[in-house]
């Protein structure tokens, strides 16, 4: 097997198991919470996600692999590659289509493009609210490492 295409399925691998959380992202359909508390006990552990991505990704796995010969071939990635991308194409003009007339012009690509900057200028105004513990408006050295913390650990412990 050549290098290219061993990093070709190795990267395909990575995206189909990542999709669930990208999905989510993306304006997806998120689980039920019942569908990853296995158990039922009214909360998720992180066994569970990771039981829960797993099997998500079998799934997504086995339906991108269109003969079923468990591998997937490079024309089985494409054809992935642009079902995904069909998906995000329909999503961006079901939000941006102010009209309704199926397409979008370049004023609705640029009042989508606003909105979305706005929202994520908002998202980074409140994660530097959340970062500046003591209202003083800067993120003193104490705050910057206590970061990971208040992201719930995520991320990495960062850097000083």
């Amino acid at each position: 097997m050549t290098r290219s295409l061993t990093l070709a399925l190795l990267a395909a691998a990575t995206a189909l198991t990542l999709a669930p959380a990208a999905q989510a992202r993306d304006g997806g359909p998120r689980p039920a919470f019942s569908e990853v508390d296995a158990d039922g006990d009214g909360a998720v552990t992180p066994a569970e996600l990771q039981a829960f991505a797993r099997t998500r990704a079998a799934a997504r796995f086995a339906a991108a692999d269109t003969d079923g010969d468990g591998t997937l071939s490079p024309a089985e990635m494409q054809a992935r590659a642009d079902d995904r991308r069909a998906e995000r194409i329909a999503r961006m003009i079901e939000r941006a289509d102010s009209d309704g007339d199926g397409a979008l012009s370049l004023s609705e690509l640029t009042a989508a493009r606003e909105d979305r900057q706005g929202r994520r200028a908002d998202r980074g105004a409140r994660m530097f609210e959340r970062a500046d513990a003591d209202g003083s408006g800067g993120i003193s050295a104490a705050e910057w490492a206590a970061l990971p913390e208040r992201r719930g650990g995520r991320h990495g412990g960062g850097r000083n």
